[in-house]
């Protein structure tokens, strides 16, 4: 890690390049009216320049992240921005509309790179015990941009021109590629901790990915046509509504401060709870936006889920992941700008068939969309990890199965050969289960037995058995086997130890 204080100063240099990054991307909003003027082109024209800027962050993120992966974070961030500042420049001294056009696309080539390895680089800059609250820091400069950027910025276009504003743009992009350069370390890309998810989960990804493109086009939906809403549904006058975007920004940028308090402990519920503020916040506003104090409140809940969201969603990837953290927070821009191009495009056509109330209702239906998905997600999730865990299981228990049902069909019933209590029966009485041949059996010598004199020296009496010598009724195996063998006797046998004690010949039943 860096030394505290330069850490610092390079997180803060980070977050002032977000500010210039989204400050730029919205400007042409406020100056919507004075640069159709100037250069003779319809709104609709003008508003191309941010349409086409979308649209090259969607398509150019992922590519540019796979092509930059290996080189390092400081010299890529310094050329990103100093391509910013330079094609910021060229856009504030465009001849005409199609030298402003290009500009304008090569700045949001430079941003689809920036938000790539932006919040990558700013985690890197910590431990992983701080990722949360290093990237609710980071975002404070994307959400202080629709509050003092785009306003201040607006407002130096009415006074001096639009040109002008967009030269203090590049003059700021420029002090804050210095800042980058100065501050940011020599580290490679796959050198730190932060260039691959802490828990990489393909699937949770792509439910991530899915969750943020609808959610950002119910949120962007509404929040296109916040002025028209104001306007013709709440009744506020055109000097009003000032403060009231004011108050929204405000209310935004608390939200990036609140949320990293919770981003470390519950990323997960730092990312459900903004969305349900989100979707209820568009319910109230479409149920009682009538009512002036109502809108306000619900327009400040909105600003404040939508920063706490994205800022929540850069951290939920930079945890799941599945490969480097900077291609997927190059997916994450694209869903970002996918919701934000398809809302308001969903918006401009609910408006022109139902009215501009019911773009609520439909930014909340879709909103909460998003939020069924999210809660779905630890389920499916978990369902598939289940799975890939016990399929080891399964096979596990399908080769043993063989081995038990072998085992059972090849283990012999009764005494096994190494059983202590093997051919000590008790004298005097048969072996149970076992049928008893008449007759005398004739004898069978054994490796052990004494010879034939010492046999008979200590051969016990008829009416007193020896313990070494089975009683006349008592029948070992050996002396079994030289009968005819029955029927159950004739049954495949496993091959035991043959019993090592001298059978006694038998006399017949009844005599003495």
């Amino acid at each position: 890690m860096l030394e505290h204080r330069r850490a610092n100063l390079a997180l803060i240099a980070l977050s002032v390049s977000t500010f210039t990054y989204i400050t730029t991307e919205v400007l042409p909003v406020g100056l919507l009216t004075l640069m159709a003027d100037d250069l003779h082109r319809s709104r609709s024209q003008v508003g191309l320049l941010m349409t086409g800027y979308a649209v090259v962050v969607v398509l150019m993120s992922l590519p540019l992240a796979r092509v930059t992966r290996r080189i390092p974070r400081r010299l890529l961030l310094g050329v990103t921005l100093g391509v910013f500042s330079a094609a910021t420049l060229v856009s504030a001294l465009a001849p005409g509309y199609e030298v402003l056009l290009a500009a304008r696309l090569v700045v949001g080539l430079s941003q689809a790179l920036f938000w790539s390895i932006v919040a990558s680089t700013a985690t890197s800059l910590f431990p992983p015990s701080r990722r949360g609250r290093t990237v609710a820091r980071m975002s404070l400069g994307a959400a202080l941009a629709p509050v003092l950027g785009v306003p201040l910025g607006t407002w130096i276009g009415q006074q001096a021109g639009w040109r002008v504003a967009f030269l203090v743009m590049a003059l700021v992009g420029v002090a804050t590629c210095a800042m980058v350069v100065a501050f940011l370390p020599k580290v490679a890309p796959e050198a730190d901790s932060a260039s691959r998810g802490a828990t990489p989960s393909l699937r949770r990804y792509v439910i991530l990915m899915l969750c943020t493109a609808i959610g950002v086009t119910g949120a962007m939906t509404a929040q296109t046509y916040v002025t028209p809403y104001l306007l013709d549904v709440t009744g506020f006058a055109a000097s009003s509504l000032g403060p009231v975007l004011l108050l929204t920004g405000s209310a935004g940028f608390l939200g990036a401060a609140v949320v990293g308090r919770f981003l470390d402990g519950y990323p997960w519920f730092a990312l459900l709870v903004p969305w349900i503020l989100i979707a209820a916040s568009l319910t109230l506003l479409y149920s009682l936006g009538t009512l002036k104090f109502v809108a306000v409140a619900a327009l400040a809940f909105i600003g404040f889920g939508y920063s706490a969201m994205a800022a929540a969603v850069q951290n939920r990837i930079l945890l799941v992941a599945p490969g480097s953290t900077d291609i997927g927070s190059a997916g994450g821009s694209s869903a970002f700008n996918v919701g934000i191009a398809t809302g308001s495009f969903l918006g401009g056509a609910i408006i022109d068939h139902a009215g501009v109330r019911a773009v609520a209702l439909a930014g909340a239906i879709i909103t909460a969309a998003a939020v069924l998905l999210l809660l779905a997600e630890p389920r499916l999730a978990r369902d598939r990890s289940q799975r890939d865990h016990a399929e080891p299981d399964r096979l596990q228990r399908d080769h043993a199965e063989p081995d038990r049902l072998q085992r059972d069909h090849t283990e012999p019933d009764g005494p096994q050969p190494n059983d202590p209590q093997l051919g000590r029966a008790e004298p005097g009485r048969a072996e149970p289960g076992r049928p008893q041949p008449d007759g005398p059996q004739r004898d069978r010598p054994s490796p052990t037995a004494p010879s034939p004199t010492a046999r008979s020296a200590t051969a016990p009496s008829p009416t007193a058995p020896s313990p070494t010598a089975p009683s006349p009724t008592a029948h070992s195996p050996m002396a079994r086997g030289a009968t005819a063998q029955s029927p159950d006797d004739r049954r495949p046998r496993v091959e035991r130890r043959p019993d090592l004690r001298r059978a006694s010949p038998r006399r017949p039943c009844g005599r003495r």
